[in-house]
């Protein structure tokens, strides 16, 4: 990180206030995650925030790490931040607004309570989400005597190639840093200008191979159906209810449909159709801009996260029906309750899947609420308990007047 002694104090630092926050009037260029860190560090360690401190790097490199690479944006998820930092929610709201201020974060989407599924006609409740924009200030640019086209977010850095050399490493054998600019540019027409996301000319020619990359191969589908092998017939119901999901959720046309099928096999093994699969996949990016970048990997993991809370479920359901449960039962109702071993301590695990499907079932919350509070606040988190409760009152008020 740079030193307070780096900064060119003939430029005084005002923070970014009010709508200068917003996307649409930043005085900040977009960045991808990588440059935008690199910029946040310096800006930090130049103490022009009296505030921002390793804290605020800290929250940054969280941000980061779920940035979208194309566009540099990223669901705010304060909860899961303040969770993974080990620091209090009001910690993670005075960072965030130390960046902003910074003029290192634009408001891409302000989160509400209102429920987005509707407005995409899909059932059930989706909050709308915070989203933020990595963009880089005038401030870092100008220390680093970059020169830029354009302004405000769609701002672009122009780089002088004329003294660049194929391999930039001094006799020293020191890697290349960013450093000030230190001579003036030539008037427009002498100087060779690219862009800094355009790829690099060399030799006189833009010619790239136009040969196909090789197919990736699909390994063997080697599971079973309810005990069965599967059947060409399986294969071509998977196919067409594959190819229904295709056409309601848009991100995932730019999958093969063979690889697709592939994925999707473990729902449509338990006989899921494709306007439920479609409304399951709609539903993991409602309310957000942020589309998967990679969405066969994607759905895969959430897939496994499924199966490992169906396989939670089915060994809870193994254990009522067991004759050991049926045992412990019988006791209790001839003898009363029985020492049994204590429960096990509750995870963040526990919770993160408890918050996961608790906006659809909040009714199950609401329930939760009425026998221990504490504890289901301690499960759900506080936003679930105050949807739910609202959600009560509302059933409850429709019904006095019913």
């Amino acid at each position: 990180m740079s030193t307070r002694a780096d900064v060119d104090t003939s430029t005084s630092f005002t923070p970014v206030r009010g709508i200068q926050q917003e996307i649409e009037h930043t005085a900040s260029r977009r960045s991808g995650p990588r440059k935008w860190l690199r910029a946040v560090q310096w800006l930090i360690g130049a103490g022009l925030h009296p505030k921002a401190n390793a804290t605020t790097l800290r929250v940054a490199e969280d941000l980061a790490e779920r940035m979208d690479y194309t566009t540099g944006h990223a669901r705010y998820c304060m909860l899961d931040i303040a969770g993974r930092l080990g620091v209090d929610k009001a910690t993670v709201k005075r960072h965030i607004k130390y960046l902003r201020e910074l003029g290192a974060l634009a408001w891409v989407q302000h989160g509400t309570l209102t429920n987005v599924r509707p407005l995409r006609d899909l059932p059930g409740y989706a909050a709308t989400a915070t989203v933020y924009a990595a963009v880089i200030p005038a401030a870092y640019d100008h220390a680093m005597g970059h020169t830029i086209v354009g302004s405000g977010y769609t701002a672009r850095i122009v780089i002088d190639q004329r003294r660049q050399t194929r391999n930039p490493v001094d006799t020293a054998g020191n890697s290349p840093v960013e450093n000030p600019a230190s001579e003036g540019l030539a008037p427009p027409s002498l100087t060779w200008l690219r862009k800094e996301s355009q790829v690099q000319v060399e030799g006189g020619s833009n010619y790239t191979s136009q040969a196909r990359p090789p197919k990736t191969r699909i390994p063997r589908q080697t599971s079973l159906i309810n005990g069965r092998r599967r059947t060409a017939t399986d294969v071509k119901n998977a196919g067409n209810e594959t190819r229904l999901v295709r056409a309601l959720v848009n991100w995932t046309q730019q999958v093969a449909l063979r690889e697709l099928e592939f994925v999707l096999r473990p729902w449509t093994d338990r006989g899921w159709d494709g306007m439920r699969i479609a409304d399951e996949l709609n539903g993991m990016c409602a309310g957000v801009r942020w589309r998967p970048k990679n969405p066969v990997a994607f759905i895969r993991a959430r897939i496994a996260q499924d199966t490992a809370h169906q396989k939670d479920l089915a060994q809870a359901v193994a254990w009522e029906d067991s004759t050991a449960a049926k045992n412990l039962r019988s006791l209790a109702a001839l003898f009363g309750p029985t020492t049994a071993e204590p429960e096990p301590e509750r995870t963040d695990e526990d919770r993160r899947r408890a918050r996961l499907y608790g906006w659809n079932d909040w009714q199950e919350v609401a329930d939760h609420l009425a026998e221990d509070q504490d504890d289901a606040i301690d499960l759900y988190g506080e936003d679930i308990c105050k949807f739910a409760i609202g959600q009560q009152a509302r059933l409850e008020h429709q019904g006095a007047w019913t």
